[in-house]
């Protein structure tokens, strides 16, 4: 059996997250010498509600965790896939990095780290794919932050997919998404995803990953295991999780527990609003094909023809940030 906490914030992150924590039974997870990176959801240069984790549940969930141990590292990896930006940035503009201080937590750029070659594997074959050392060698164990919001590509964007930020290159991460359901949970693996903090104060319903409905919620949860995550949080955002490729196959690798075997804190009808479901747009639709094809991704985002197709795609799609201001030198724009 595993356990899983949900509760309404009501402007107390901090008790809540440390009730989580207490009732999932993590004194026996952890010792005063365990070291723990805790990876949020920061995929836009500026926090956006029901897009990133809040820096207030960063906050909460830091304070509440020294209570256990000292050795707490959080971070991120560059994002933005094609038009990348520095995760640094992120850190400053969000005042992550003054939270940090705070609370005397290091902060970490995972696309600057050391790194060391991993094999993962992609259902049929494997791929080589260079992870941070910190995370593959050694932390104790990793604790996902992220929110419940809908992905247009891979479905929804919870406990599994917010690793998908642990790739310290972009690139790596345009290039395996074409196999996109067993590389991420092989990453899970590699960079040991244990416990989960779900910021529900909002969600982002519609056109997500960064871009829809953002809909507030008001609860956190708090899961012992990545899959006890999804479960809850699939439940909570009324998306079957069946329809939801990666989820499907975890589900089919033992990963995700049946509702029924996840011992809860309290019924969670009360928790329920409005259903969440992506509406693809007809200039999201290119992005899905090169999500999904291997062919199409190398012509999209590694091919001669990439930056043409792009400005193409822009005519027609608005940017999601602003590329020119935040942009970095990378693979496509040096």
């Amino acid at each position: 059996m595993t356990r899983a906490f949900v509760d309404w914030i009501g402007g107390k992150y901090l008790e809540r997250i440390q009730r989580g924590l207490e009732f999932i039974g993590f004194s026996k997870m952890v010792s005063r010498s365990s070291l723990l990176f805790i990876k949020p959801n920061l995929t836009l240069p500026t926090y956006s509600p029901g897009v990133m984790t809040s820096p207030a549940a960063v906050e909460a969930a830091l304070a509440a965790l020294s209570d256990y141990t000292p050795n707490l590292i959080i971070g991120d990896a560059d994002s933005g896939g094609y038009n990348r930006f520095s995760m640094d940035e992120v850190y400053g503009r969000t005042g992550l990095l003054e939270v940090a201080r705070r609370h005397g937590v290091e902060v970490v750029n995972l696309s600057h780290l050391d790194r060391k070659k991993e094999l993962i594997a992609l259902g049929r074959g494997e791929a080589e794919v260079f992870l941070p050392k910190l995370l593959v060698e050694e932390i104790d164990f990793l604790l996902t932050m992220p929110v419940p919001k809908v992905h247009m590509y891979t479905g929804v964007s919870l406990c599994f997919k917010n690793q998908w930020g642990c790739i310290p290159e972009p690139e790596d991460r345009l290039r395996l998404h074409p196999h996109f359901s067993h590389a991420v949970l092989a990453l899970n693996h590699r960079v040991k995803t244990r416990v989960a903090i779900i910021d529900g104060s909002f969600g982002l319903n519609r056109s997500g990953p960064l871009r829809g409905e953002a809909v507030e919620l008001g609860w956190v949860g708090v899961a012992d295991d990545p899959g006890s995550g999804e479960r809850v949080a699939c439940e909570l955002m009324q998306v079957p999780l069946e329809k939801v490729p990666h989820l499907r196959l975890a589900e089919k690798q033992g990963l995700i527990p049946p509702l029924g075997a996840v011992v809860l804190n309290q019924d969670l009808r009360p928790f329920l609003k409005q259903p969440f479901a992506h509406r693809l747009a007809p200039a999201d639709y290119p992005g899905l094909i090169a999500f999904r094809s291997p062919l199409m991704a190398h012509l999209a985002y590694f091919s001669p023809l990439s930056g043409i197709l792009h400005k193409l795609l822009y005519l027609v799609r608005e940017p999601f940030y602003d590329y020119g201001e935040h942009r970095l030198g990378g693979r496509h724009n040096r």
